[in-house]
């Protein structure tokens, strides 16, 4: 069972500029908690994400000694695969490929087309650099923007995905349109059949929503999840009003009701949650 903190997620839609020292500061908090990845930045235009402008400075200040936590970054492009592997701390790279056109050119400035070739280019510069490419297939479970979306469409594109080499998958819904039902179908559809995948759950939903759809996806066989602190977070490329990312206290309240053991130092969760505050408090 694998637990990814992103806390990127969370500070990318957040327009007051978060100082580099408390990122650094709360980013140092859950690198103690013992999450299997922390989503700590990204490696895209300062123009379309500002928030995360100081990436490179905040990595350099992460306490990485006594941690098994492992660093992903978010890229768009191959410049941005390129500047992040020349950092060695950062084991994965995170590419969103979005299977709606509008949010694809919304989110990456590229058609669906372009960005199936940014994955090979960029999952080439992983093998290179010895990192492994986690592919979001964003808008997998529907798009605000009308284009054509079924099922088919998002177990077409995780074959296809596949066939390039690309071993992590994570199926995002990007707005929270996922239910427990599309939820179930998807990877019950997936995780069977493709046996060298590692699938995983990049989830939004209000808090209401949120424990049904952890367990739908478990249920389903997923066994990697993403989260967020208070569910804080959502998309920015996406639409106005954001729906948070999953909480992470909902998926550790799903795995204890079940016995999953997390790992997790829960001291240190406990600091980071009451952490967190000082953060998204004063900077929303």
């Amino acid at each position: 069972m694998k637990l990814i903190e992103c806390p990127r997620d969370a500070m990318q839609g957040i327009k007051a500029f978060i100082p580099t020292e408390l990122k650094i500061e709360y980013l140092n908090r859950l690198l103690n908690v013992g999450f299997d990845t922390l989503d700590f930045g990204s490696f895209v235009s300062p123009k379309a994400i500002p928030q995360l402008q100081d990436t490179v400075e905040v990595l350099k200040g992460l306490n990485l000694s006594a941690t098994r936590t492992k660093l992903l970054a978010i890229i768009a492009n191959v410049r941005g695969a390129q500047e992040a592997c020349a950092f060695d701390e950062i084991a994965y790279l995170g590419f969103p490929f979005s299977i709606s056109e509008t949010f694809q050119q919304r989110n990456a400035n590229a058609s669906i087309t372009e960005s199936l070739g940014r994955v090979e280019d960029i999952h080439q510069l992983c093998l290179k650099h010895n990192k492994e490419l986690v592919v979001y297939i964003s808008m997998a479970f529907g798009n605000p923007y009308g284009d054509e979306w079924n099922t088919d469409i998002a177990i077409k594109w995780a074959y296809e995905l596949n066939k390039r080499g690309i071993k992590i998958l994570a199926l995002s819904d990007t707005i929270g349109s996922s239910t427990p039902e599309s939820i179930t179908t998807l990877f019950s559809a997936l995780i069977p059949e493709l046996k060298n995948v590692e699938f995983g759950a990049h989830l939004h939903a209000t808090k209401d929503q949120a424990f049904g759809k952890i367990k739908a996806a478990y249920e389903a066989g997923c066994r990697r999840f993403d989260a967020a602190i208070h569910g804080f977070g959502g998309c920015p490329m996406a639409k106005e009003e954001l729906t948070g990312n999953i909480a992470t206290e909902e998926v550790e309240n799903f795995m204890n009701k079940n016995g999953v053991n997390l790992g997790l130092n829960l001291d240190e969760l406990q600091l980071a949650y009451a952490q967190s505050w000082k953060v998204f408090n004063n900077y929303h």
